[in-house]
């Protein structure tokens, strides 16, 4: 028993850390997580425990954007509750400013972000309630969908990075910058796609500046880690072997610790960088990927 729990604690360890290091840098943690699982044998031939698993640790990440935006989850919070209070029993009217997106004159700047992450929120959440079945399949682990939406993201970032504008700071977000990003998160439930990839790509394209993009793309997680991990946990407890739970807590603690680590230097390397260092690198995995997958050197699939 000793023995097992020795090797599960470091497949734990592991998990946690590509997952915080990956999880917020646009290179796809899922894919990496998948390849890491491989390499460990963690739940071979079981996709939903391991489906489950990679879930719950994100839950370690999470908490890192709680931890790393504290200062401005609470001023979203605290603006949001105050002004919609005022709003009721002050019987403001709702007016619209005409600037800054188009932010209801009745709402500061942090409330309005507020509704920005909810409205953002819903697209992601429609789609992997309606796809739920099929993301926590085999199919999406499959190194050729893998591979591919490595790519894809790649080419949508290089073609977002020429035509966007990068204007926009973050306290000039509105309905567009939302939905752009929320529609983009979307593409996040395909493991290759990269949640933060995705969502940054949506925000060079709606003509945001890199790091308000990254920024938002944080805040716009929360929802969708989330559910997604609360709802996994709940899953976990019942599908999951009991002697998994400490490697579990134990992953999710490494992926907040490394999680933090990663916001702070990604921020760092937006101001002054463009994603090109993130393209090649997708672009180069996932090619490589499809001709070892080509020349048979690797499986598609787990067998």
């Amino acid at each position: 028993m000793w023995f097992s729990l020795a090797m599960d604690l470091l497949q734990a360890i592991i998990l946690g850390i590509v997952q915080g290091l990956t999880e917020f840098i646009p290179i796809s943690s899922t894919a990496h997580l998948v390849f890491a699982s491989r390499l460990t044998g963690v739940y071979d031939g079981h996709p939903e425990m391991l489906t489950a698993t990679m879930a719950v640790i994100q839950l370690g990440t999470l908490a890192a954007v709680f931890v790393y935006f504290a200062g401005d989850i609470w001023g979203i919070v605290s603006a949001f509750a105050r002004d919609h209070w005022n709003l009721v029993f002050n019987r403001r009217k709702m007016r619209f400013s005409g600037t800054d997106g188009n932010r209801p004159i009745f709402l500061s700047e942090e409330s309005w972000l507020g509704w920005l992450v909810i409205l953002g929120s819903i697209p992601i959440g429609t789609v992997g309630l309606l796809l739920k079945d099929f993301i926590e399949g085999p199919g999406t682990k499959n190194l050729w969908f893998i591979a591919t939406m490595l790519i894809v993201v790649a080419i949508g970032l290089v073609i977002a990075e020429r035509v966007g504008s990068q204007r926009k700071e973050l306290r000039h977000f509105g309905l567009v910058d939302a939905l752009t990003q929320g529609f983009c998160q979307v593409l996040a439930l395909m493991p290759g796609a990269s949640r933060s990839g995705s969502t940054i790509m949506g925000g060079l394209f709606a003509g945001e500046k890199r790091e308000a993009a990254a920024r938002f793309s944080f805040l716009l997680s929360i929802p969708a880690i989330s559910a997604s991990g609360l709802l996994e946990l709940r899953k976990a407890v019942v599908i999951l072997p009991r002697e998994a739970l400490v490697p579990l807590v134990v992953g999710t603690a490494v992926a907040a610790i490394v999680g933090y680590l990663s916001i702070w230097g990604l921020l760092a390397y937006l101001r002054r960088n463009t994603t090109l260092i993130f393209v090649v690198y997708r672009l180069f995995l996932g090619v490589a990927i499809l001709a070892l997958l080509y020349f048979g050197v690797i499986d598609p699939v787990v067998r």
